[in-house]
């Protein structure tokens, strides 16, 4: 659309004496008649043909207007209303001026004044619980509404080359703003332009970012301090962890060295529940978890090599794609690892190799979410491959409960922080889904199309759990409002425990079975085993025998043998010497015929 626009400046003083109007008749100024000169010019059109319609006639017309742009601005407020002549950050000129102000009689009459009123109200507090249920006894039929999500915001990336939204952060102090981490993941694949920014949205306007992070390198995770909300830590493409304080501008405050930084990007960084609220960790695909400390971020304060030789050798680690923890459990976390395999430890271990305690094997591709149930931490959920699946600590061969496998391979999921039967899933084709295990097992409860089929990649639930967002490949993140049986605790909720621990039963009934006919198999096989040795000793004797009678025979043949080569020379030798008289002496001289002698 074009844009048409005029501008005409002029001076008041230029215009002249102010023009009065007033309410008159009509008058007739002038009168012009038909110049009859003009009637040969024209010719005369008969018949007329004049379409009409029965209703009015309309025309489309468009206009510009300028865009009327918002930004909301923060300020701090500090402690005021203090005369001059006293300071408030000195404690001594302070506790002087309240000294001198309680003295005053004023200061006496109103209190006394106050304390009437107030003295009433506390009775009153005292009196009736404002807290009853009077209704408690009373069962109402509550209509559940039909669980459903609509869209109520969409922040796209500014930049003209767009870049993959590839971690999600919730404001700590309620759902007023979202972190998002904006990368391209994809290996050697930058084009060149392409923004390293991060931004900060908020959640009523989509047009401008509110505050924009800028890292030394595209920033692939992001998290919000859940202690203080000016600070976030961020993991980069390049393996350094940066740190920000929004109150200091837009560049890091502090950033990690590379040469002591990981040397794959770092997929997931988490905040410890410390005292201090300024420790975190992070993991990344070459294989290490890193401790650090914001205030220091020189060096890593700790090291893990996720060697399952327990040698710590980082060419046979495995790579770390997705990292849990809970505030709950805080000695315990778990790492998701390229391999399909999850890996459960313990950081107060003495040594590093006891810092793995054990492994769950299920998926067959890399691991891209890893959850602990906010209600029950012994369930976690993962997400690999076309599955995602809920896990048991007590069973280590396989999940006790999974989904079907889809057409599309899962990129993330999250459980709902105030249902623990219900968690999100997003996949390759632009669906998210809404799983609620008290409903329905083998199906989703609810499936979107966000963003009109884009690959969908990261996905988040604010802390209060009605409000979703739902980053895609092209940048853009989509915020959705759930309905509110999405994310109000329901009152058969408690049936998920049942649920899980009968779930639980079946898989170890199932290991042990499994156990017994492996242990049945390598008995078997060894017994068949016992059974081929023994034949074959055997048959070594028989062959062992059948050699030795052989060699007898070849002995005693040429025994033979010698024997008459012998006797054969000696005849030789008589007939050289002509002796053939001492045939006495020969001892196979043969028996004279009797009847030839005779």
């Amino acid at each position: 659309i074009m844009e048409v626009q005029y501008v005409y400046t002029k001076r008041r003083s230029e215009f002249g004496r102010q023009c009065n109007f007033v309410d008159r008749n009509a008058e007739i100024l002038t009168n012009i008649g038909p110049d009859a000169s003009l009637r040969n010019q024209f010719v005369e059109r008969s018949p007329v043909d004049m379409p009409t319609q029965c209703t009015k006639e309309m025309s489309e017309h468009e206009a510009n207007t300028i865009r009327y742009e918002t930004e909301i601005r923060s300020i701090n407020h500090t402690e005021g209303g203090w005369p001059k002549e006293v300071d408030p950050q000195e404690v001594e000129q302070v506790q002087r001026f309240r000294k001198k102000v309680e003295k005053e009689e004023s200061y006496i009459s109103c209190i006394q004044e106050l304390a009437v009123g107030m003295e009433h109200y506390i009775k009153q507090n005292n009196g009736i619980d404002i807290y009853q249920n009077y209704f408690e006894r009373f069962d109402f039929d509550t209509v559940e509404d039909a669980p459903e999500a609509k869209v109520i915001n969409v922040f796209r990336d500014p930049n003209e080359i767009k870049r993959t939204a590839a971690h999600i952060s919730w404001y700590p102090d309620g759902a007023r703003k979202v972190a998002v981490a904006y990368c391209n993941l994809g290996f050697q694949r930058n084009p060149m332009g392409i923004s390293d920014e991060s931004y900060i949205w908020d959640c009523e306007n989509p047009n401008k970012p509110d505050f924009t992070l800028k890292p030394v390198s595209p920033l692939v995770c992001l998290e919000y301090n859940p202690k203080d909300s000016h600070t976030l830590i961020g993991g980069c493409y390049n393996g350094q962890i940066a740190f920000w304080d929004t109150r200091k501008g837009n560049h890091p405050a502090e950033t990690s060295p590379i040469e002591v930084s990981h040397r794959d990007p770092p997929y997931k960084v988490i905040w410890l529940s410390s005292k201090t609220g300024t420790e975190c960790f992070s993991a990344s695909t070459d294989g290490q978890v890193l401790w650090w400390d914001t205030r220091k971020l020189g060096e890593p304060t700790e090291r893990l090599v996720l060697d399952m030789s327990k040698q710590e050798v980082l060419s046979q680690a495995m790579g770390a794609s997705v990292l849990e923890y809970e505030t709950t459990i805080p000695t315990k976390f778990m790492v998701g690892t390229e391999q399909g395999t999850i890996i459960s430890c313990n950081r107060k271990a003495k040594t590093a190799a006891e810092k793995i305690v054990s492994m769950y094997s299920g998926h067959n591709g890399p691991i891209y979410a890893l959850q602990r149930n906010p209600f029950f931490p012994k369930h976690f959920l993962t997400v690999g491959d076309w599955t995602a699946r809920i896990w048991s600590e007590d069973i280590k061969e396989s999940g006790i409960m999974w989904t079907n496998y889809h057409m599309s391979y899962l990129t993330d999921a999250c459980w709902s922080p105030t249902r623990p039967a219900v968690f999100f899933t997003t996949k390759m084709d632009g669906y998210v889904d809404v799983w609620d295990m008290l409903h329905k097992q083998n199906d989703p409860v609810l499936s979107l199309q966000v963003n009109d089929g884009e690959a969908l990649h990261s996905i988040r639930v604010q802390d209060n759990g009605s409000r979703l967002g739902v980053g895609s490949k092209d940048g853009s993140v989509t915020l959705m409002e759930l309905s509110s049986c999405l994310h109000t605790l329901q009152r058969n909720e408690k049936a998920v425990t049942h649920m899980f621990e009968r779930e639980t039963r079946r898989e170890k009934i199932l290991e042990a079975r499994h156990r017994e006919m492996k242990l049945k198999e390598r008995q078997a096989a060894g017994k068949a085993a016992a059974e081929e040795e023994g034949q074959e000793e055997e048959e070594e004797d028989l062959i062992g025998k059948a050699e030795k009678e052989f060699n007898d025979i070849l002995e005693k043949e040429k025994a033979l043998y010698e024997s008459k080569e012998e006797r054969m020379k000696a005849e030789v030798e008589q007939s050289e010497t002509g002796d053939f008289n001492d045939e006495e002496k020969r001892g196979d001289t043969p028996e004279e015929d009797p009847e030839e002698k005779e």
